[in-house]
């Protein structure tokens, strides 16, 4: 395996993650710019509140993150009697990648599929189908757990609350202000209030801003997907694993039973994601990129 080769793959899309996180910056600008532009600097006393809000609500969902998704996944926390050959598998990985162990649950679910969460790699859990326990045969699985633990050392959790505050908010400021618009709201006596170019502008982005934020969230999704697969392979040094375990997912039409949009883009496999969503609203990049990518990883090996 070519150390350059997966070293690259990670720097890659750690930059195009820092990218889009920037993107967001900008959008949440134009979004504050929109507002101002039409309520005024009398009532922009309401975008920190709705801020705030935002927030609240997400972070607070972070830091609950590992109770919340084992309730709406249905995972059930098991320990080390339960399933030795599991715990060994990951002890393996945690021993490579210098991580701590973390919590194990399993999803009682035909489909195979794996995911990791919590707020931090000293609250981490990860879970597994009962089906991608059935299907993988070790090196693969240990592939899996090296893709999952890497989003644990990757702190994608924190990523992803970072791109859902910021989306939440975007989406919040923009309906609040188009219910504005639509009620006949906002000031018109200020310096360049009457201005109709402004007025336009402002009415443009606030339509837009909300699908621009979605669009940026899946790509982040999308890059940490690609970054996770690339450090798994950093830990393994073993990319054939993963590239099968991938093969074996796209194989399988099997549909996780407790899938949601708000859990989707936590799993391996996005149990939403499929040919009739477009590839910009995707959380996950295509399994035949992800797969190509790890074949090429063997090929430098």
């Amino acid at each position: 395996m070519s150390e350059v080769n997966f070293r690259a793959h990670q720097a890659a899309n750690k930059r195009k993650t820092f990218f889009l996180l920037a993107s967001f910056g900008a959008l949440m600008w134009f979004v504050v710019y929109a507002a101002l532009t039409y309520m005024g600097a009398g009532t922009a006393g309401i975008v920190p509140i709705a801020v705030g809000l935002s927030l609240i609500s997400v972070w607070g969902s972070y830091y609950a993150s590992d109770k919340l998704v084992l309730t709406m996944t249905g995972a059930r926390q098991i320990q080390e009697s339960d399933n030795p050959r599991l715990f060994a598998l990951i002890q393996e990985v945690c021993l490579a990648s210098g991580l701590p162990m973390p919590k194990v649950a399993i999803v009682e679910d035909n489909a195979p599929n794996a995911f990791a969460t919590g707020r931090n790699p000293e609250h981490a859990l990860i879970a597994f189908t009962t089906g991608i326990l059935d299907s993988l045969d070790r090196d693969e699985l240990q592939g899996v757990i090296a893709h999952e633990m890497a989003h644990v050392g990757n702190r994608d959790t924190l990523v992803s609350a970072v791109a859902a505050t910021t989306a939440g908010a975007i989406a919040i400021f923009s309906d609040f202000l188009m219910r504005m618009m639509w009620f006949g709201g906002g000031r018109r006596d200020r310096e360049g209030g009457n201005n109709p170019i402004a007025l336009i502008i402002s009415l443009v982005i606030l339509i837009l801003a909300p699908v621009a934020a979605m669009l940026l969230k899946a790509a982040i999704s999308r890059r940490r997907e690609a970054l996770a697969d690339a450090t798994a392979v950093s830990f393994t040094r073993n990319p054939t694993g993963l590239r099968k375990a991938l093969e074996v997912l796209q194989a399988d039409s099997t549909v996780v039973t407790h899938a949601s949009n708000a859990v989707a883009h936590l799993y391996i496999e996005s149990p939403l994601d499929s040919g009739k969503v477009s590839k910009l609203f995707a959380t996950h990049p295509p399994l035949s990129e992800r797969i190509a990518i790890l074949k090429s990883m063997e090929s430098g090996a």
